[in-house]
């Protein structure tokens, strides 16, 4: 029989919300979100019930990639605020027991940090060697090295006439980790952090630090666990943080290298493999195709079996890179509020750390542009101009940007009904999806059948019930295609959760007995599961008369 198993980490039982500072709330009428107004807004977020913010970086930056090309690290941004504001929010959210979660950017910095002016001033700089320089080959980069953000990954240096690497932008230049001189600046920097009180560290593209770019190995590189270990061991080990890294590249085998308890590294990690699902196999992910929902149950399914006790899951939908889930995978006009409700069900009833990306409790949507010049994120422009060079249309161009663009996360939150959704009283930096009127917090505060209070619901649910932190997870396998059901077991306790992934109805039948309806997106009862015709998205969680020990 499985023993009890205490909570040994808070973040195991806990939710965490993610709040892009730009959009979130502005207090002084700029049109940019800032601390000041993520202060105005924390009782809405203790009252949704999250136990966690994680931060995209409010540090000193130029904006050149949205606050992740870094300045400096012990500044706050000034359209964000003060290091005073900063300090206050992490006190007011400390009173409402909601951890601050910092976002860690360490695998390059903004070409505007004082490290990297030295480091470019002079080859004899002390500097130099805290970035990747590299001398040309007969008048060419140092070898094709692409960029995410396309082009060459080498930018040339006119005045000392090397190269530097830089897998994002140009304006941000790779960090040498091999260095280490520059790995103890970046833990006395987290410790600088730690020592305020946050609650722990987002890692950004954590997976590129070990890269050894003259043999093109980027993600996964030879030192990557060596570093991370020795991370741990200097800033947070031993003082249960939340430490979470973004990981494009893992296998749940690599995962529990990142996270397996004795290994002294990560607390969990970003995985990303059912975020590709609806792209074309080997392209990139402009490159659209329909989601395959038996495809999408094999993979949650290996992440939840195979990492085991060995690792632990992060669970999400979406994030500040990502699309709005109800326009991607949902559906944002007929069913808007059924599916949200129904992603919302699958995903938080699966074994690990939720994450909520802001606006997602209430189902906001993807924003449809018609044209470039609506558009802000770099990505979007750089895939933009390349494509139209390579003859592309604009309108195939654009449908891939309505469908996965960054800048479809990043519209403003909607808060009310007011001008500008409440967000500011200027002129938006980005500009607010027309729906707010209907789309908003107040709406859904003021409706008891709201998505709101099904997100408030499912988080209540996991700080009550140990099966959903620790229960085993358990695919049902004979059904439609369509419908994604799976059992969670836990000492004698089972629940079924199912969820009808589509916009048509479905016929679902299973010979058990439930005892208890947990959380449902209908009104219906759930007293018997043969032959039942379930509605277009819905879903519901059982608890079940039958157990497995």
């Amino acid at each position: 029989m499985t023993q009890h198993k205490t909570n040994t980490h808070w973040w195991q039982e806990a939710v965490v919300y993610q709040v892009y500072p730009r959009s979130f709330q502005d207090s002084n009428g700029d049109g940019i979100g800032d601390l000041a107004g993520i202060i105005q807004r924390l009782d809405y977020l203790k009252h949704l019930g999250i136990s966690a913010i994680w931060l995209s970086p409010v540090y000193r930056s130029p904006n050149d990639d949205n606050g992740y090309d870094i300045s400096d690290y012990e500044q706050i941004m000034s359209e964000f605020g003060t290091m005073a504001d900063m300090d206050q929010l992490i006190q007011e959210a400390q009173k409402r027991e909601i951890k601050i979660i910092m976002d860690l950017v360490v695998n390059h910095t903004s070409d505007e940090h004082p490290w990297f002016i030295e480091s470019r001033s002079s080859k004899a700089n002390p500097y130099r060697d805290y970035y990747v320089w590299r001398k040309g080959l007969n008048g060419e980069t140092p070898n094709d090295l692409e960029s995410t953000f396309l082009g060459s990954a080498w930018q040339l240096d006119e005045g000392t006439g090397e190269y530097y690497l830089h897998l994002f932008s140009k304006k941000q230049p790779d960090l040498n980790w091999e260095n280490p001189s520059v790995r103890n600046a970046i833990y006395n920097m987290m410790n600088f952090w730690i020592d305020k009180g946050i609650g722990g560290f987002r890692m950004d593209v954590i997976d590129l630090v070990g890269k050894i770019p003259d043999q093109k190995i980027t993600g996964n590189g030879p030192k990557l666990h060596d570093y991370l270990q020795e991370m741990n061991a200097e800033t947070f080990g031993g003082k249960d943080l939340l430490t979470v890294g973004e990981t494009w590249g893992a296998t749940p085998e690599i995962a529990k290298l990142y996270s397996d308890p004795k290994r002294n590294e990560l607390s969990m990690v970003f995985q990303f493999e059912h975020v590709g699902l609806d792209e074309e196999p080997g392209k990139s992910k402009w490159d659209l195709r329909p989601l395959q929902i038996s495809e999408l149950k094999k993979v949650f399914s290996k992440w939840q079996t195979e990492l085991g006790d060995q690792g632990w899951n992060s669970l999400f939908w979406n994030n500040h890179d990502l699309p709005r889930i109800v326009s991607r995978w949902g559906n944002d006009r007929t069913y808007r509020v059924q599916s949200a409700k129904m992603l919302a069900i699958l995903l938080h009833m699966l074994k690990g750390t939720p994450y909520i990306y802001q606006g997602e409790e209430i189902g906001m949507t993807n924003r449809v542009i018609h044209d470039i010049t609506e558009i802000e994120d770099i990505e979007s422009k750089n895939m933009y101009a390349d494509r139209v060079e390579k003859g592309y249309s604009k309108r195939e161009i654009l449908t891939a940007i309505n469908t996965k663009g960054r800048d479809n996360a990043r519209t403003p939150m909607q808060w009310d009904n007011t001008k500008d959704a409440g967000f500011t009283t200027g002129t938006p930096w980005l500009a607010v999806n027309e729906n707010y009127h209907e789309i908003n917090v107040a709406k859904d505060l003021a409706d008891k059948n709201s998505i709101f209070y099904t997100y408030q619901k499912l988080i209540e649910l996991r700080k009550k019930h140990p099966l959903i932190v620790w229960g085993s997870f358990e695919l049902v396998e004979d059904t439609a295609e369509e419908i994604f059901a799976y059992y969670r077991h836990y000492q004698n306790e089972s629940w079924l959760i199912v969820c009808n992934f589509s916009d048509q109805e479905q016929v679902f039948s299973l010979d058990e007995t439930p005892t208890e309806t947990i959380i449902a997106n209908t009104q219906k009862t759930y007293t018997r599961l043969s032959e039942r015709t379930l509605d277009p998205y819905e879903s519901f969680v059982v608890n079940l008369a039958s157990s497995v020990n």
